[in-house]
């Protein structure tokens, strides 16, 4: 009874902030029934976690990325498709509970030390808004305060630095870091202090290489400080935190263990979001990558799928003719990651419990290569939002990748780091070459394709190395942001090599043809095989899907749709409603005038 009449009360106090004293209700309780117990304290907090701008247990959050061809370009990266008057983010209501919390949070019945685990745990909460706004929107109003209808000074703001906000988010994130409590959370659910500290190490490492690769924000000069910040908290975390990489089930299976697990695998998920079927609190990832209708039908370009790497360590593409290799051919003798990230080899689904072959099915891709990394291997999960397993939202793999790319962008990587590092990441997947000493050679393939810019061989094979051992998690398309690597959201979205027309391919070697690609009139079925028309035009229409030769080549994908990445895409436009509301935030982005 007591929990329901704090958690009323809350709802009270939520409104009731955004009036006079003289206004509120004589019946009204008093806020030290919230503020004046820990329990008051724990319960507002829990409300936290329920905010919208948090990540909760989405598994398709990289479906905007570069990697990925997907059934529909994005109006954001559609010429003339985005703009000001369909643009959004710009709420400040989560915010202005956080600030409230902090402002209260000063009775002296609770003690001073429970009383700063608290604010710790609301000024992460802050941080994590704000570099939500950030990353958006770049220059933003810092508002520490509650605002009610009243104050127009604070309603009105004009936005302020991004030196500024970004100072105070490092601030927050220091108070949460030297005060939320060291004991760790079994259930993995809950913000700790190691939690803290990764979610520092991604900011940092964000806003460092941003300021270092935006020269034109004039903040080059700053970039040092904050990838210094980077490397100290992964480092304390990677030291004390007693979290370690996944190895259980070997290498064939350990990597993807970490995401189809009912419980978050506690030696390397930091934080995770997780199932519940009594509350029915499920994920919808097989629903979302293996329906032909309900999700973005998203699938791995080659582009991306060559960066994986051979057992032995070397790049895939230096094999001669790797152009015009056969699917089933390509991704043998490679990173096992790749195995356990796509439909290949000797995959199996069940059905009734009944397991069977699943290659690649093309009523569910467009490239062949089809993600399997958050999908359960039942087919019953595929109807619906039924899926049981964990998402992690940090994990221990992404702060070694953290501290590798702030050292090494720092100058500072030594042989010994690359190996606790990179070295252990490709040791999970099977690769036995270059684990022990940096690299000296940058690989011709990632320089042309991805990075023109970069020479340094060691930043090119970790960003290499984070693109896939963190793959759907979220974080590409800001990898994308802070390297200014926009442009390569135009990439082509290809698929695998087609050899002719009218030839089934039996995709992994079981003897069962699986799928043939034709122009015109489809050829004499064969039972099994799925058909798919590669013409130039269907009747009136041109084709989304063709092959790059013609009769022959990679698969291609809406071609005719052209994408556009300009500088403007690097923050979004502030919505025109809140930029009339409020003209103090003018100018608007450029390029969204």
């Amino acid at each position: 009874m007591k929990k329901h009449y704090i958690l009323i009360l809350l709802a009270c106090l939520s409104l009731a902030a955004c009036k006079k004293l003289d206004q509120e209700p004589k019946a009204t309780p008093t806020k030290e029934a919230v503020f004046g117990t820990e329990n008051g304290l724990k319960l507002y907090t829990n409300s936290f976690y329920n905010m919208g701008f948090l990540p909760k247990n989405s598994t398709s959050q990289d479906a905007m990325s570069d990697y990925l061809a997907v059934k529909q370009v994005p109006d954001f990266i559609r010429e003339g498709a985005f703009g000001a008057n369909n643009s959004s983010g710009w709420s400040w209501s989560d915010l202005r509970n956080i600030n409230y919390f902090i402002e209260n949070c000063t009775n002296p019945d609770v003690p001073v030390n429970i009383r700063k685990n608290y604010l710790g745990l609301a000024r992460y909460f802050r941080a994590y808004f704000y570099m939500d706004k950030v990353k958006r929107f770049g220059d933003v109003p810092w508002i520490n305060k509650p605002i009610n209808y009243e104050d127009n000074v604070t309603l009105n703001a004009k936005r302020d630095s991004r030196s500024l906000v970004m100072d105070s988010v490092l601030a927050d994130l220091d108070y949460a870091c030297a005060n939320l409590p060291v004991g760790n959370d079994a259930s993995r659910t809950t913000v700790t202090k190691w939690v803290a500290y990764a979610f520092k190490s991604r900011v940092c490492l964000f806003e460092g290489t941003f300021r270092k690769y935006h020269t034109e924000l004039n903040l080059t000069t700053t970039a040092e400080k904050w990838l210094t910040e980077a490397v100290s908290s992964s480092d304390l975390l990677i030291k004390n935190g007693g979290y370690s990489i996944n190895t259980t089930g070997g290498v064939g299976a350990s990597y993807r263990q970490v995401f189809t697990s009912n419980a978050p695998v506690a030696a390397e998920v930091i934080q995770a979001a997780l199932a519940d079927v009594n509350l029915a609190v499920l994920n919808e990832a097989n629903w979302w990558w293996t329906s032909g209708t309900y999700g973005a039908k998203a699938s791995f370009t080659r582009t991306f799928i060559n960066t994986y790497l051979k057992v032995d360590g070397t790049p895939f593409t230096n094999t001669p003719g790797y152009q015009t290799m056969l699917f089933k051919d390509e991704v043998k003798n490679r990173d096992v990651r790749l195995k356990q990230t796509i439909r290949m080899g000797d995959y199996k689904r069940s059905t009734n419990g009944i397991a069977a072959p699943a290659p690649p099915v093309f009523s569910y891709t467009f490239t062949g290569y089809q993600p399997i990394k958050w999908t359960l291997d039942d087919t019953y999960y595929d109807a619906g939002a039924l899926n049981t397993n964990a998402v992690a939202l940090f994990r221990y793999a992404e702060m070694l990748l953290n501290f590798a790319e702030a050292k090494a962008e720092l100058g500072t990587l030594t042989d010994a780091e690359w190996a606790a590092t990179i070295g252990v990441l490709r040791a999970r997947g099977g690769i036995t070459g270059g684990l022990s000493t940096k690299p000296t050679i940058a690989d011709p393939y990632l320089v042309a394709n991805y990075f023109p810019d970069i020479s340094d061989a060691t930043i090119l094979e970790i960003r290499r190395e984070r693109g896939i051992e963190l793959s759907l998690e979220g974080l590409r398309f800001a990898d994308l942001l802070r390297w200014k690597r926009g442009d390569l959201m135009q990439q082509e979205w290809n698929g695998f090599y087609v050899p002719a027309l009218n030839t089934p391919l039996d995709l992994n070697e079981d003897g069962i043809l699986d799928v043939a690609f034709y122009q015109g009139t489809r050829p004499t079925a064969v039972a099994g095989v799925t058909y798919v028309d590669v013409s130039a035009k269907i009747g009136t229409t041109t084709n989304s899907q063709q092959l790059k030769n013609g009769t022959s080549g990679e698969l291609i994908w809406m071609n005719e749709i052209p994408r556009k990445f300009t500088d403007k895409n690097y923050y979004y436009p502030i919505p025109l409603n809140d930029l009339q509301r409020n003209p103090a935030l003018k100018p608007q982005n450029p390029g969204w005038e």
